[in-house]
């Protein structure tokens, strides 16, 4: 499988059995799946999102936003329990317009599930990482 580094954008291959070991970047050695969200940045956003096998999970979000700011732990623990399954990433969506704008975020926290590249599902509003991790397996079972 591939995965997009979210700090250098190289492209890494990994054998598929050894997704839960917590790999490294090839080039920079950064954490590719540690179950913690990425930051990704306009810069970054097409790379991680159209060159990883993996599905990822993108929370548009804002640190103004008082419902962001209470999912954002809920969103860190379905990133552990999800680890080497889904890779989850956040976009701030103030700093980062371009790629907001470009899949029409109109409310926070919104969050879009991309399988190869493309968008298959959405949902916004805050949610718990129990119904996380429900929404992103029947998403990805519809996908």
């Amino acid at each position: 499988m591939h995965i997009a580094c979210p700090q250098c954008q190289a492209v890494n291959r990994l054998p598929e059995e050894r997704r839960h070991d917590e790999p490294t970047c090839g080039r920079c050695g950064a954490a590719l799946l540690d179950g913690h969200p990425v930051e990704l940045s306009d810069a970054s956003f097409e790379a991680v999102i159209g060159k990883s096998d993996l599905p990822v999970l993108v929370d548009f979000w804002a640190p103004w936003c008082g419902p962001c700011r209470q999912m954002a732990p809920q969103f860190a623990q379905a990133a552990q329990s999800l680890r080497g399954e889904v890779l989850f990433a956040k976009v701030n969506s103030d700093d980062h317009q371009r790629s907001a704008g470009r899949f029409g975020i109109r409310s926070i926290p919104t969050m879009v599930l991309f399988q190869g590249g493309r968008e298959v599902a959405r949902q916004s509003g805050a949610m718990g990482a129990a119904q996380i991790g429900q929404w992103v397996a029947q998403a990805l079972q519809r996908a």
